[in-house]
């Protein structure tokens, strides 16, 4: 099963590089857990210790400050948070990486020389303002605007659901430089958190995910110089997004497989001990047969992630393989804790039990990095 499964990809650096993401979770991430969940966010200490071991952008280039890996080894770091049953800083560290890719992809060479080892060693914390209060998906119809004047620009508007919100130093942020224009009318900045006129609402309060901040973000008239603009040239941030938007969902999927694994052994070890009717949960044939299902579940998703991340590695990923693997493997992930947490009982309800929190964390899977309607759809069209 699972605990076994090696795949052809797996190298012996990449297991030394597990070996060690394992250890950081394990003495780094675990203990800092309820603390993190009771305050909303994670401290910048454990940012900064994984940018010392070089798991914090682990496949951004060497020149730039980061590990020079692949998407397997920062794969590889996802899948062990999410076994750990990680529900705070995964979710940032995703983004962070995300952002970064954003820049050494797209950016100047002064940019990325700039920010791309800061952001390495955990200097600086990313995010990504996308999302806006009037829409989510439809990245075209954004209202946030930013425009030129004599030294830079000035952006007004604001941004919601934004991930590392309240802790983040810079943004990888999308306005509109051209409001007469759908997509040829959005631009990406490297947006600094400390510039005049910036503000950070309020940190949402959310079904999931507690230990990750989430907030509103507002720009009010703020100026930014003209090189602060991704690559230098107006008109690219939807083109951009796009094309990056598949390396989120490729990793995403990977998150879903790797919970669906952590459900099934949290779940396998509760029926094997928990006693009903004087024997264990698992000798009554109805748990048994539910929990064949879910390993079977889990061994495919886990197969599906693999091909995923093959695909990455050979250059052969397009957006409806990374469309459906992270629409079919988060509705997976939806189906399968909720099954779990109906094998716990009354403790499947009490957020003490990892399922519990796994139950509610799960319910944004669907929605963040483009819904999966939206997702259904682009693979519609490339039929």
């Amino acid at each position: 099963m699972i605990e076994h499964y090696q795949p052809h990809w797996m190298t012996d650096e990449l297991e030394a590089m597990r070996d060690l993401a394992r250890r950081f979770v394990a003495e780094q991430v675990t203990p800092n857990q309820e603390r993190w969940y009771e305050q909303g966010a994670t401290d910048r200490k454990v940012w900064t210790k994984a940018g010392e071991l070089g798991i914090l952008t682990p496949d951004i280039s060497e020149v730039y400050g980061g590990s020079g890996g692949t998407f397997a080894h920062e794969a590889l770091i996802a899948h062990e948070l999410c076994i750990a049953g990680d529900t705070s800083w995964r979710a940032g560290k995703q983004i962070h990486v995300i952002a970064a890719h954003y820049i050494e992809r797209y950016g100047t060479e002064e940019q990325k020389r700039h920010y791309l080892p800061r952001l390495a060693s955990g200097e600086l914390i990313a995010g990504m303002g996308m999302t806006e209060p009037g829409g989510g998906t439809d990245l075209q119809s954004m209202k946030t605007r930013a425009e030129r004047y004599s030294d830079g620009y000035r952006i007004r508007g604001s941004k919601t659901f934004i991930t590392n919100g309240s802790i983040g130093d810079v943004l990888v942020l999308a306005a509109k430089t051209d409001p007469n224009a759908r997509a040829k009318g959005v631009s990406l900045f490297i947006f600094e958190t400390r510039t005049a006129g910036f503000r950070v609402g309020k940190r949402l309060k959310k079904i999931g995910l507690h230990g990750s901040d989430t907030c509103e973000l507002f720009f009010d008239d703020c100026e930014v110089p003209a090189d602060s603009l991704l690559g230098g040239i107006e008109g690219q941030g939807f083109y951009q997004m796009m094309k990056d938007l598949t390396y989120e969902r490729a990793l995403s999927g990977v998150n879903n497989a790797a919970v669906i694994e952590h459900a099934f052994r949290v779940t396998r070890d509760y029926v094997k001990e928990r006693m009903a009717f004087g024997k264990p949960l698992l000798d009554l044939q109805h748990v048994r047969i539910q929990m064949a299902e879910v390993k079977t579940i889990a061994t495919i998703a886990r197969v599906f992630a693999d091909f995923t991340i093959e695909r990455m590695l050979d250059g052969s990923m397009d957006t409806s393989v990374a469309s459906m693997s992270k629409w079919w493997l988060s509705e997976q992930q939806c189906e399968i804790v909720h099954r779990c947490l109906q094998m716990f009982g009354g403790h499947g309800y009490i957020l003490d039990y990892p399922i519990a929190r796994m139950y509610v964390d799960a319910r944004i899977e669907p929605i963040y990095g483009g819904s999966n309607e939206i997702l259904k759809e682009l693979i519609g069209r490339a039929l």
